[in-house]
């Protein structure tokens, strides 16, 4: 049923392209893409959260972060969020896409994921467990 994911973050360089890498080494039949609300148009993933994505295991590949998009919205099946603001704001500016947008963490207590963009390793050691504890909720339920 959900063949086409979009994970989507503010910048589309921390945590939704680690995300979207987690996504596709746990269900590598899936088409998963992420993009950003802000969408920091072109730049690689922050090198911190690349850093701490390997040193747990994940290597991401390559990335250029995107601004999400009304066509993006309307051609995927699911789209996982990392805050509540952010699927409110997509449900406010897309609302064709409110049916299917729910956040990373629904299936684990709906809590927000924060952002750890500009701010020390700590933080995105400290968030990256989140990130994958959500994605494995998620991947047992596609």
């Amino acid at each position: 049923m959900f063949e086409n994911i979009l994970v989507v973050c503010d910048g589309n360089i921390c945590r939704s392209p680690t995300v979207a890498a987690l996504l596709r080494e746990l269900k590598p039949e899936k088409s998963v893409s992420s993009a950003g609300l802000v969408g920091l148009e072109g730049h690689d993933m922050d090198p911190m959260a690349r850093d701490v994505a390997r040193a747990n295991g994940l290597e991401c590949g390559e990335h250029s972060g995107r601004k999400l998009t009304s066509a993006l919205c309307r051609d995927v099946d699911l789209i996982l969020v990392m805050e509540t603001r952010q699927r409110d704001r997509i449900i406010s500016q897309f609302p064709e896409a409110s049916g299917k947008t729910f956040l990373l963490s629904h299936w684990n207590g709906g809590h927000d994921i924060p952002d750890p963009f500009r701010r020390g390793r700590e933080v995105f050691e400290r968030i990256y467990p989140m990130l994958r504890q959500a994605t494995e909720a998620w991947a047992g339920k596609l």
